[in-house]
């Protein structure tokens, strides 16, 4: 029970007040201490359950994996695509077209030191410490992806709080399944980088993408 109970209340701090705090006009160096501080706290308490570890995924994950990936990548590629060539035509494909040296930058940046941390918060750890608490797996994956759209509330788009809601419940039905974070990391990257690819940076804020 109070185990439990320590368990929500951290849930709360790191999954709620912490990123709804930096809607705050505060100093940005506390933004950046709390953030680290909770940052190192999530990956020393992976570590020594030695969940930081690389690990390959089991063989029988990775064909039902890419079938899946290769759909919901046709879906995300036409939808998208459409949607920058309504939306704002000027910006299709403009970075990969235009400045294909920042494209591969923008890329590296993503894949490397954006999907693999919020994967092991949001996936590994948040699954690790706090799938016990919430007994319908459904109602887990929802409040997961809810979470992961309130970590991204500082950028102030409702566009991207829709996109991470949605990209939410995709990763954390793919973890839910393989309990992979190497297969969750690949999909997110592939979705994410297809995102920027196709000129939908600028409009989800992301630094030097217009």
């Amino acid at each position: 029970m109070h185990t439990n109970l320590y368990k929500g209340v951290e849930l709360l701090f790191l999954f709620v007040i912490l990123p709804v705090s930096f809607l705050l006009d505060y100093a940005i160096i506390f933004k950046i201490v709390s953030t680290g501080v909770g940052f190192i706290y999530i990956v020393v308490s992976l570590r020594r359950k030695g969940l930081l570890k690389p690990r390959l995924p089991n063989k029988e994950y990775w064909k039902p994996f890419w079938r899946e990936t290769v759909v919901k990548s046709t879906i995300i590629i036409l939808v998208t695509t459409l949607y920058v060539f309504f939306v704002a035509p000027d910006k299709l494909f403009s970075v990969l077209l235009k400045k294909p040296e920042l494209w591969f930058m923008i890329l590296f940046i993503y894949t490397f030191l954006s999907v693999w941390p919020q994967e092991i918060i949001y996936r590994t750890f948040f699954y690790e410490r706090y799938e016990g608490l919430i007994k319908s797996k459904w109602l887990f994956i929802f409040v997961n992806a809810i979470l992961f759209s309130l970590a991204h509330l500082f950028l102030k788009s409702f566009l991207v709080q829709v996109l991470t809601f949605i990209g939410g419940i995709l990763f954390a039905y793919t973890y839910q399944k393989t309990k992979s974070t190497t297969l969750v990391s690949v999909e997110h990257a592939l979705y994410g980088n297809w995102l920027f690819t196709v000129g939908m940076g600028e409009m989800l804020a992301f630094p030097g993408a217009g």
